[in-house]
């Protein structure tokens, strides 16, 4: 049994670490109040500019390359999710259309510009990927330290960092007061001089920048380069993660582990005697499974902030 367990659990942080990214952004939208189903759509911009930056820039950079493309996935992410922001904040359009409309734009742009700029629906594989490394000290840790500290992608140790920073910005800044009370109940909000608007314009903002983080981590973690399957439902998965961990990142992470343990699973099966006879259709269909399940058994029991998906008319009661 502990033998499996050195298989699955660097499998499974390291599958978590894109979840993780995108479900904190979610958290941070529907804090506010905005509701964002296109996180999907987001991911994918952030994979396919990680993707295009890292083969364009190689050769400048060398091994500093895809960290830079995690920046330039997430400013770029950033911008697009603006359209959401437009069209639910200030447009006042059905929240959960728009995210839709995010979702397949974002796919189409991106399998569009992969088709004009190398002539074929996908891209050749990067040759720097975010590397693995062995955390000094703690990988000597008896049983757990071969087990969560060696061969490690960084991504993830800053995908975990990422959640205890969002957690204390929530919880204990004025800024994640004002993003908690817009999301609750934004006329008082405004009577106390809060900015409505800007706080969910910010939020969804952020909420796009951490989704293009996901979609690069994943897309050079993961897959190495970018096709119309690079990013498949990873963004639901997050989405499923942010309502499973009840709108708060510590739980949303938590979450993310659930999920990236299910996706660890089909991967290392062949490793693992006691899956090794288990149908492959069982293990690649069980993260989607689990997903279904988690928002089934979960999604009556867990609250919602009171205002989410209701959009803001200044005055209004």
């Amino acid at each position: 049994m502990l033998t499996a367990l050195y298989f699955i659990m660097p499998m499974m942080i390291a599958y978590a670490a894109p979840l993780i990214f995108t479900a904190i952004g979610g958290v941070f939208s529907e804090r506010s109040g905005v509701v964002n189903i296109g996180l999907e759509g987001l991911m994918v911009i952030g994979a396919f500019i990680a993707i295009v930056f890292n083969l364009t820039f190689a050769g400048t950079f060398g091994a500093w390359t895809p960290w830079i493309s995690i920046l330039v996935a997430m400013l770029v992410a950033g911008v697009f999710s603006i359209l959401h922001a437009v069209a639910s904040i200030s447009f006042r359009a059905d929240q959960v259309v728009s995210g839709v409309a995010i979702n397949m734009l974002g796919i189409a742009v991106a399998l569009f510009s992969i088709k004009m700029m190398y002539g074929k629906g996908q891209t050749e594989y990067v040759n720097y990927k975010i590397p693995r490394f062995d955390m000094p000290i703690l990988q000597d840790i008896p049983i757990i330290g071969p087990m969560f500290f060696k061969t490690v992608y960084g991504t993830s140790i800053l995908a975990i960092a990422v959640a205890l920073i969002a957690w204390f910005v929530i919880y204990k800044t004025p800024f994640g007061l004002r993003l908690r009370s817009v999301g609750e109940h934004p006329m008082a909000a405004d009577t106390m001089g809060i900015n409505v608007t800007r706080t969910r314009y910010i939020a969804v903002i952020i909420s796009g920048a951490l989704a293009g983080i996901g979609g690069a981590v994943y897309a050079q973690t993961m897959t190495g380069n970018f096709d119309h399957t690079t990013i498949n439902g990873q963004g639901f998965m997050a989405l499923a993660a942010m309502i499973f961990g009840k709108w708060h990142p510590l739980g949303a992470m938590g979450a993310a582990l659930f999920f990236g343990f299910a996706q660890a699973l089909k991967i290392s099966s062949a490793n693992i005697e006691f899956l090794a006879n288990v149908p492959d259709v069982y293990l690649h269909i069980l993260p989607y499974v689990l997903t279904i399940l988690a928002l089934a058994g979960f999604i009556g029991r867990a609250r919602a902030p009171k205002a989410n998906g209701q959009p803001y008319i200044k005055g209004s009661r």
